[in-house]
């Protein structure tokens, strides 16, 4: 007899569904991105304040490279919700977004090295990375600065990230540089098998 694929299960969808709602409602009332790093911002600073929500199906690191999970894309494509997962030592090349994005941090830790060309389109670091631990929250677009490279903090542990950006950012066409100013386009994709359905409210049945 053949079995159905069970899609895994978020452990309470209250916390994310909450969060995408807010963000869906934010959206709605603005698009001055000041305005949308500022409030989505602490929105999330308050969903990556509790790490009792993740699902461990978006939260398993690769030991060949960072992890990317669609947990959450907007039906405008207004925004994405995603899960980084940093094996330990892992990094990213240096890479753009094109979009606003926010990246808070849920568990372990990880550094953000931003970076811009020069006089003569070399790319040069801009101060000293940013070190991000459970709670806090970073900003980049093409405004605010688009350009860096993250690395996990720790070679012996995994770290998460979530990040939310201006679109569904698996389907951007953006760049990788090299440290010549060289560019290469990508597209980021997913690295999800199974997707989570946040609208699920089966289980509330249970609840008291």
């Amino acid at each position: 007899m053949s079995h159905l694929h069970k899609p895994a299960q978020l452990p309470d969808t209250a916390r994310l569904r909450d969060f995408v709602g807010a963000i869906a409602d934010l959206l709605d009332r603005s698009s001055e991105e000041a305005e949308i790093l500022r409030e989505g911002g602490e929105l999330l600073r308050q969903l990556v304040a509790v790490d009792d929500w993740l699902p461990e199906a978006f939260a398993v690191p690769s030991p060949q490279r960072y992890q990317q999970f669609l947990l959450h894309a907007d039906s405008r494509e207004r925004f994405s919700v995603v899960s980084f997962v940093w094996g330990p030592g892992q990094d990213t090349p240096i890479h753009d977004h094109t979009v606003w994005g926010l990246v808070g941090m849920l568990r372990g830790a990880e550094y953000s090295q931003p970076f811009r060309p020069d006089a003569t389109g070399r790319l040069v670091a801009t101060g000293a990375p940013t070190h991000l631990v459970p709670g806090d929250v970073e900003a980049v677009s093409p405004t605010v600065g688009d350009i860096h490279q993250v690395r996990n903090a720790y070679t012996d542990q995994t770290s998460i990230s979530i990040h939310v950006y201006g679109a569904n950012i698996g389907a951007v066409r953006r760049s990788v540089y090299a440290e010549d100013g060289s560019i290469k386009p990508f597209i980021s994709g997913y690295s999800n098998t199974v997707l989570p359905n946040i609208w699920d409210r089966s289980a509330d049945l249970h609840k008291n």
